[in-house]
């Protein structure tokens, strides 16, 4: 049993997409738990990560980019995340990138005019060519709504992000942790697993693939020898697609099986042997429901690339 008072709650990160948010989580944390990307809308789901300091512990949710056009299902679930994090957190830190001002940041204002715990923070600051801006843009901001502050930041570099912390301790309710102590995310190596593979494909394949593709992981064992067994499988809406997934002669699956396992042997602290299959599916069907039938195998196994 602790002997002192303990403080806990969650707090959401919102913002448009590709303002930063899933840095700013992992700087955080001061752990990779959420993808990242050059391009919009990575994050599909909310992420969670968890930071105990002492008497602290703050949960942190990782929201996906506001999609001001909700043209699909994926774009209207996403949204429907962002609202249910910002109703449920007890702050809501809102990015926005620099001293650039949208309509999709005017959105998110708008789901926030409930919320009375409200952290500005503006990241890539280091990107501000003419600093003298910065002023004004902050003055103009602070007579838009009351924030508990507003915070400059380069989550990319670190700047600042331990007066993000400092803030956000101030403002949680006294409460027993929710979680472990030594609990960095309530994710499960799974899931994991599926982010790191998706991370690679976009970057692997920049603006090749839609975002269509997902990543399911159909087996993640531990086999007697200590090395996590793990196999996964890209789905993808069409015969193009696929092709594009494989690449050449399965250079590009090579590519991003390699990078991937080298992450997850990073993260999971342990050798893997990865293999990765692609499968066609409906555009229409239910992502999460799919149990897929295996169309393709990368026939090269990637553990005759093991350093």
């Amino acid at each position: 049993m602790r002997e002192h008072t303990t403080y806990c709650g969650f707090i959401a990160i919102v913002g448009r997409p590709n303002v930063g948010k899933s840095t700013i989580l992992n700087q955080l944390i001061k752990q990779k738990i959420s993808i990242t990307s050059r391009k919009p809308h990575t994050t599909r789901h909310e992420i969670v990560g968890i930071k105990s300091e002492g008497v602290y512990q703050a949960i942190y949710i990782d929201t996906p980019g506001l999609c001001i056009e909700e043209k699909n299902t994926i774009n209207r679930f996403m949204n429907r995340v962002i609202k249910n994090s910002i109703t449920n957190a007890r702050l809501v830190i809102f990015i926005i990138e620099g001293i650039n001002w949208t309509i999709a940041d005017t959105t998110i204002m708008h789901y926030l005019k409930d919320k009375s715990l409200v952290l500005l923070v503006l990241n890539k600051i280091d990107l501000i060519t003419n600093k003298s801006l910065l002023l004004p843009h902050l003055q103009w901001l602070s007579r838009k709504r009351h924030f508990v502050d507003i915070v400059p930041i380069s989550a990319k570099i670190g700047t600042n992000i331990d007066t993000i912390s400092s803030i956000v301790y101030k403002y949680l309710p006294q409460s027993e942790y929710y979680f472990p102590e030594k609990c960095i995310t309530n994710r499960s190596q799974k899931f994991m697993a599926s982010e790191i593979i998706r991370e690679k494909i976009i970057r692997y394949l920049g603006g090749e693939l839609p975002y269509a593709a997902t990543v399911e992981i159909e087996q993640f064992i531990v086999n007697k020898h200590g090395r996590l067994i793990i196999c996964g499988v890209i789905l993808v809406h069409s015969a193009s697609h696929k092709k594009i997934v494989i690449g050449y002669n399965g250079a590009k699956i090579k590519s991003i099986g390699v990078a991937a396992r080298h992450n997850m042997e990073t993260i999971f602290r342990q050798k893997v042997y990865l293999e990765l299959w692609v499968k066609i599916i409906s555009s229409e069907r239910d992502y999460k429901d799919i149990v897929p039938n295996i169309e393709y195998k990368n026939i090269i196994p990637l553990q005759k690339y093991l350093d």
